[in-house]
């Protein structure tokens, strides 16, 4: 098949999707779109890195970044908070119910000040609050579980067939070589390995959740045609992860479908609290494991990888020994910029710009203080999530869960923490808790007064 006619169908497939898809909502909100495509942005490619460009070919450039992806950052950014300021959003509730987030946002702020490039830092740190203005657009929406659905079936729709189409026709996009070892991969509509195989555990983590939880309506003629859409993807997805070879993002995938199919069993229904439980206990134990006693080669070697996770654990002591200050950091975003960036470089050749471990990249920019703070919000945000109901039909308490096991483990090896990277967008979607007025309007009882409605709890009403 011509390649141009590849494109052409995939296109059409995906306005088919988009238009007559079984799951579409009527009601969503046009402004979910804001969010899709920062987030295609976010799991794909920069909007001038698809000229053909990196970006990141000079030490200059990785400072300065392009003029085109900040004029696309701000005009989303810019729109967000039109739309949230449209809506009267509740600034000092969502402050107050995020304390432990706000709290580790300001000390960020703060360390542009012993930064050494603290222009380049502040910029970028704005850069990145205005990610939490494009997440807040979901999460302020009338029916905020819609809203997620929509948005990450439609991100999904986007992401998977394209990433399909250009490993296929458009192999000069769709794949490319290592530079380190030069052997071949498959990076699809990204721009590595390893952020393709992202693409597929948010892809495979989204639809295993949303037929488990349609499941137990299968037998309508809707949710029947859903789940067909549901198992296409699911198949897609896994072929394009074995493509990928992302063995970490297998791993997660595995570990958060298990969260998922727990919370469907007898045994947790009955005590929640031991699905509650094992989430933190399990991300602690493999974090003690590669970090604690130091078995990184034995799960390395459990997963099909070498003892060194790809050379991670070669790159990462050198890096702590470049850290300026261990208390404090380098200060947000400015460890990877200058000298030190040159100097890093030219010690290794495959230009990293990132520790691939997510807590290594904290303790050199934010130092020992940073990780604390990092480590609370987590904890917070974790509590928060068991507060929720885990069986009411109108949360995704589950999901929660599911994207809060996988994020510590995923950041063993990927730095996604506090970036505006797909994962760490996902996971803000169930950590941020936002004050509003829940509308899940899917029956009108007219002949119902207020007073008589609120004594049928669980039902989703609208009261006219």
């Amino acid at each position: 098949m011509p390649p141009s006619l590849a494109l052409a169908l995939w296109f059409v497939l995906l306005l088919g999707l988009l238009y007559y898809d079984p799951a579409k909502e009527p009601q969503s909100s046009p402004a979910l779109w804001i969010p899709i495509v920062l987030m295609f942005i976010a799991a794909s490619r920069l909007p001038s890195q698809w000229g053909g460009g990196t970006g990141q070919t000079a030490v200059e450039a990785y400072q300065e970044g392009n003029a085109l992806d900040r004029t696309v950052f701000s005009i989303l950014i810019l729109l967000a908070l039109g739309v949230l300021i449209s809506r009267s959003f509740n600034w000092g509730g969502l402050v107050v119910r995020n304390s432990a987030l706000a709290v580790f946002l300001l000390y960020a702020l703060l360390s542009c000040v012993w930064s050494d490039f603290p222009l380049i830092a502040a910029k970028r740190w704005l850069r990145d609050l205005g990610n939490y203005f494009v997440i807040l657009v979901v999460l302020s929406d009338p029916r905020p579980l819609e809203a997620v659905r929509t948005l990450l079936r439609r991100l999904s729709y986007l992401l998977v067939p394209l990433s399909i189409v250009l490993i296929k026709y458009f192999p000069g996009i769709g794949r490319g070589y290592s530079e380190w070892t030069g052997a071949a991969y498959y990076s699809g509509v990204t721009t590595s390995k390893d952020m393709l195989g992202t693409v597929c555990l948010v892809s495979g983590i989204f639809f295993f959740w949303d037929t488990l939880a349609r499941w137990p309506e299968r037998k309508g003629r809707r949710t029947r045609r859903i789940l067909g859409v549901n198992f296409a993807f699911i198949g897609m997805t896994l072929w394009v992860l074995n493509l990928a070879d992302a063995a970490a993002c297998r791993v997660c995938l595995l570990l958060g479908c298990l969260v998922l199919a727990a919370a469907r069993t007898r045994m947790v229904k009955r005590h929640p609290i031991l699905l509650k439980t094992w989430v933190p206990l399990s991300a602690c134990l493999c974090l003690f494991v590669v970090f604690g006693v130091d078995m990184k080669a034995t799960i390395a070697g459990a997963v099909g990888r070498n003892a060194t996770f790809t050379d991670r654990t070669i790159l990462w002591p050198y890096l702590v020994e470049k850290a300026s200050n261990p208390l404090v950091g380098a200060g947000y975003e400015s460890f990877w910029l200058g000298p030190r960036l040159e100097e890093i470089w030219h010690r290794w050749p495959f230009r990293p710009n990132q520790a691939h471990n997510g807590y290594i990249e904290i303790y050199l920019e934010l130092g020992y203080i940073g990780v604390v703070f990092l480590l609370g919000f987590l904890i917070a945000s974790y509590s928060s999530i068991c507060r929720l109901d885990l069986m009411s039909a109108e949360s995704y308490t589950s999901l929660r869960l599911a994207l809060w096991n996988i994020l510590p483990i995923y950041n063993i090896t990927s730095s996604d923490f506090c970036k505006g990277e797909l994962m760490w967008l996902v996971f803000l979607l169930g950590a941020v808790a936002v004050t509003h007025k829940m509308r899940q309007p899917v029956k009108t009882v007219s002949e119902l007064s207020p007073g008589a409605a609120r004594q049928l709890p669980g039902l989703p009403l609208e009261i006219r």
